[in-house]
């Protein structure tokens, strides 16, 4: 995390603005959004120095509910936008939040990259598992059988494996929580922040109205071992396969140069080399 900090730690309620959520009563959001502040508080980050890029979706708009710089970004483009604020001025805090659909749909093309490249900032996804915003369709995550508006006979489409990819993608670190176990989820998200790299979370966050799965979850939740090593891609994998059980924490984490100390040290060497001169340049022509 390279923000400067505030020398006094606000109380996460400093991290609120006037808006107030309005996603429906139980929605896994809220859980979230107040593991959010709590990190924010915690790492003592100051709004100045914040910035929160949001997809669209129920979750596109947590941009909106905290205290910083929010840029409510087209559907699916989170990560380059987010991109561009980071290499645009390194030294501020930036968050990447969005959902299932908006993160690995339309926005799925951007993942690769964003991972491969390494910039600097956390993208949070949570996922639901259907596309709440717009009455419930499934939703690239939806697992098969799942019935809703568009899927009535029951969805037919293998669920993308969010973890599986982001670690193949080359994702410096990933990890899993649920925001029905907020203490856990803050310390992830915290833990997040802090790399220096690429950082992903996918944040199972149920839908109350249209994917009701506050019952079914829990009994399939497992912490990561203890004895799990973060360090080797082979055993990330082990684990991000292992759907029959949902394992929380950080899967996989290791150390790379980041995106923006690339470019830096490119305009470094350009600016040693000097601009090239005319007739150089005519003369590879004449």
């Amino acid at each position: 995390m390279s923000t400067v900090v505030d020398e006094r730690q606000p109380a996460p309620s400093e991290y609120k603005t006037d808006e107030h959520p309005i996603w429906c009563p139980g929605c896994g959001d809220f859980g979230v959004l107040a593991s959010l502040y709590n990190v924010l508080s915690a790492l003592r980050v100051q709004s100045k120095d914040l910035v929160v890029v949001s997809g669209i979706g129920c979750s596109g708009r947590t941009s909106g509910f905290i205290k910083s710089y929010g840029f409510h970004s087209v559907h699916g483009r989170v990560l380059p936008v987010a991109l561009g604020v980071k290499l645009a001025n390194p030294s501020l805090q930036v968050i990447g939040v969005g959902g299932d659909g908006d993160g690995f749909a339309i926005g799925g093309g951007h993942i690769p990259h964003a991972a491969r490249r390494n910039p600097d900032f956390a993208y949070l996804i949570m996922d639901n598992a259907t596309y709440g915003l717009t009455k419930g369709q499934y939703s690239p995550t939806s697992q098969v059988g799942f019935q809703a508006g568009s899927t009535p006979y029951g969805n037919i489409e293998q669920p993308l494996n969010p973890l599986a990819m982001l670690i193949a993608y080359g994702a410096t670190f990933v990890g899993q929580g649920y925001s029905g176990k907020p203490r856990e989820l803050t310390e992830l998200i915290k833990r997040a922040i802090e790399h220096k790299g690429f950082a992903f979370v996918n944040i199972i966050s149920p839908c109350i109205t249209f994917y009701n799965t506050y019952k079914v979850i829990p009994p399939r939740l497992a912490e990561v071992p203890t004895d799990h090593d973060v360090t080797s891609q082979a055993k990330a994998f082990e684990l991000a396969l292992q759907t029959d059980r949902i394992a929380l924490g950080v899967f996989y984490q290791v150390s790379r140069p980041t995106f923006e100390d690339g470019v830096a040290e490119v305009i470094k060497k350009a600016q040693a080399a000097g601009p090239p001169r005319l007739d150089e340049i005519f003369a590879e022509f004449s």
